[in-house]
């Protein structure tokens, strides 16, 4: 493990010199609020080695060995976000072996199936929901960690020779610069969204009222006790609660008895300011567009969705890899429009 200066420092010109890099992370997301890296793994012709994000040194030199060159990852969308958020770092180019699986055709495309599929190993996943920041790791957490880029150049190499044999290659690479554009630009949060919880358009305004204080004090709870909102009170909680306020119904039998009594004051507390918050400054219904196709529109659905299960047919990939129904639907309505958002090779599928 790799958790010092010094270390870093010996290592960075073994990374330097590496002709490739797998690189994979671990966060703590199931047990921490806001999640962190806890954990980067890279795996280089010299062997895998684990960097320890918190062990307290910057990690500046690290990314800039990373920068600019090919990272091999597997279902990088997740670690391409956290990389970003937390630590500001884009990766030049990626070859995503989980892409690859799919655009080959396999319809299974998890690393343990990849995995003993092309190289006949068997991973242990038995770590795959441990806490990261717990310190030290155990030697199974280590062994887990290791595997998790271990294999990846090996993998990515037939992978590799496979989208080349099928003439897709230059697919995939748009596809994993699509990837990381998509995951390191995240859109601005709206605020007067971001607390709407699933199944809370049943609520009447007042309840939404309620809800949105009641969210944001779950979210100071989370981040104070730096535990996942959802091990504070359940989404469905929330929507009970504020549904009983706004009708006046008792929430006490709602209130889970497992919350401790510092916690169960400071809700009851916000219920009651969530009460005193005038029907003038109520949340307004989202009211969302319902479009429905002509029937122009749903002839051309079709059509393009034939066009798409024909190529998908013959190419043997899942034909939401072209597009999905929701982007058919939008294309039918208005190609010029909509069209931009798909990639070169998907576009000249549905032409």
């Amino acid at each position: 493990m790799i958790d010092t200066e010094e270390q870093l420092a010996a290592y960075l010109t073994t990374l330097r010199a590496a002709v490739w890099v797998a690189v994979d992370t671990e966060a703590d997301s199931l047990h921490a609020y806001p999640e962190k890296v806890c954990l980067i793994q890279i795996s280089t012709v010299e062997g895998d080695r684990l960097v320890d994000p918190l062990a307290g040194f910057r990690l500046d030199p690290l990314l800039d060995a990373l920068a600019g060159r090919e990272l091999i990852m597997h279902g990088a969308d997740y670690d391409l976000r956290l990389l970003e958020k937390h630590h500001q770092f884009i990766p030049a180019t990626i070859f995503d072996t989980m892409l690859a699986a799919r655009l080959v055709g396999h319809r299974q495309f998890g690393l343990s199936f990849l995995v003993k599929h092309y190289l006949g190993v068997e991973l242990d996943k038995a770590s795959q929901k441990a806490n990261w920041a717990v310190r030290p790791l155990t030697e199974r957490m280590e062994r887990y960690a290791r595997a998790d880029t271990h294999h990846l150049k090996s993998l990515s190499d037939q992978l590799r020779a496979k989208l080349i044999e099928k003439g897709r290659y230059s697919w995939h690479q748009e596809s994993c610069a699509r990837l990381i554009q998509d995951c390191t630009n995240p859109e601005p949060v709206d605020e007067d969204v971001v607390w709407r919880l699933k199944g809370s358009n049943g609520l009447s305004r007042g309840g939404l009222a309620v809800l949105r204080e009641l969210w944001k004090w779950r979210e100071k709870e989370a981040i104070a006790a730096n535990r996942p909102p959802f091990f504070i009170i359940s989404h469905d909680t929330l929507l009970d609660i504020s549904a009983a306020v706004a009708e006046k119904r008792p929430v006490d039998p709602l209130v889970p008895a497992r919350i401790p009594d510092h916690r169960r004051i400071s809700l009851m507390k916000t219920i009651r300011q969530a009460m005193t918050v005038p029907p003038a400054n109520f949340p307004d219904f989202i009211r969302r567009e319902n479009h429905y196709p002509t029937e122009a529109e749903k002839k051309r659905f079709l059509e393009l969705q034939k066009h798409r299960d024909r190529h998908a047919e013959v190419l043997d990939i899942d034909p939401t890899l072209i597009a999905s129904k929701s982007v058919l639907s939008d294309l039918a309505r208005d190609w010029e429009k909509h069209s931009p958002r798909l990639m070169n090779w998907q576009r000249g599928l549905l032409k």
